[in-house]
């Protein structure tokens, strides 16, 4: 098994812990929230680890990189990976709901694994769990919490919070 390697990066959003092999991702963790990580006793901090991912990603928070080009080392079990390729294929800007993401692979009657999938993503952003939002149009649990997605959906495409906001 190969070392594991670690480095942090300032966004707007808070300082992210990005991890993997060195060149593959395998985790993005946020400062806070449920999806808050901390590096492992046993990893390694490098800061000249992901480069491609830290450009990349300011592209993102930039507003000038709308798709992720990156290799990731995504571990997860079976239903997990098909929920996760299935959130890489959401475009940017665009939201759908946890029914719509159970349909779109095969599983009408699985919003439910869907949304714990959907939790257990370990590269958010990256792979696009925060444009999954609930049947209603509400925003729902974010790993990062709601303050993030309600920040990375409004930089993706405004008029979405606006709407979210009058709902509340």
């Amino acid at each position: 098994m190969s070392e594991t390697l670690y480095t942090f990066m300032e966004t707007p959003i808070g300082r992210l812990l990005l991890a993997g092999d060195g060149q593959r991702l395998s985790l993005v963790g946020f400062p806070r929230g449920k999806g808050l990580v901390t590096p492992r006793p046993r990893w390694r901090r490098d800061d000249d680890a992901f480069s491609r991912a830290k450009e990349q990603l300011r592209e993102y928070f930039d507003g000038t990189r709308r798709e992720f080009d990156l290799p990731l080392d995504l571990r997860g079990t079976g239903f997990q990976l098909m929920v996760w390729r299935e959130l890489a294929r959401i475009p940017y800007g665009e939201t759908i709901s946890y029914g719509e993401l159970a349909r779109r692979i095969g599983q009408p009657d699985a919003s439910r694994a869907v949304g714990a999938a959907n939790g257990a993503n370990p590269i958010p952003i990256v792979i696009p769990c925060h444009r999954v939002i609930g049947a209603n149009g509400s925003l729902t649990g974010f790993g990062g919490g709601i303050e993030t997605k309600k920040w990375l959906l409004a930089l993706e495409r405004p008029d979405l919070i606006d709407r979210q906001l009058r709902l509340l």
